[in-house]
């Protein structure tokens, strides 16, 4: 058997560094754009999304009493990894449809309103609504402080396994009103 040469260690070890160095760029990289893509200037950025924005600007999740401002990102974004990667490359279709003209005036995004809320409501409904429960738990809800209503509601959810999203839709974005014909608008979006 041959002995290695001197050269190709000096190889080797260049080719490690070189990966070493393209994986730290890409882990940065990576890095970079999840927290450019999770900002709220990045979100509004295309014009169809100013009315969502309005919206936003008349909730409570926008300002309160309390200061706290959860931005899109804290609504539309899981934080495990895994769950957060996998949302901005299915994300990626709504860029593509802003330029390709999908989706590229409020008129036409309009028309898809009632299709994508409910991509979204779907979403939160398959992931127990994790992104809501991230400020708002059952078990951290002091429900004597509610109202009637409001605790009866909650106790009767948590006891049958709702999510928030089962009764809080257009909390802050407005409910869209569901296409005359449901079954066609939903042939036609995919």
């Amino acid at each position: 058997m041959s002995k290695p040469s001197a050269s190709s260690g000096h190889i080797s070890l260049a080719l490690t560094a070189a990966l070493l160095v393209v994986g730290v760029l890409l882990v940065f990289g990576v890095d970079f754009a999840i927290k450019t893509t999770n900002t709220l200037e990045f979100c509004t950025s295309c014009h169809t999304m100013q009315t969502n924005y309005e919206e936003y600007q008349d909730s409570l999740h926008y300002k309160n009493t309390s200061g706290v401002q959860a931005t899109c990102a804290d609504c539309h974004v899981p934080k495990p990894l895994g769950p957060k990667l996998l949302t901005k490359i299915i994300a990626a279709k709504d860029v593509y449809h802003e330029i390709a003209g999908t989706i590229d005036t409020p008129e036409k995004f309009e028309a898809r309103r009632w299709y994508l809320a409910n991509m979204v409501w779907d979403r939160m409904r398959a992931n127990d609504s994790r992104e809501c429960r991230s400020c708002h738990e059952f078990d951290n809800m002091d429900l004597s402080e509610q109202s009637r209503s409001a605790r009866s509601r909650h106790s009767t959810a948590r006891d049958k396994d709702k999510t928030c999203i089962d009764c809080h839709r257009g909390v802050v974005h407005y409910e869209p009103d569901p296409p005359e014909d449901s079954d066609s608008e939903v042939a036609d979006a995919n």
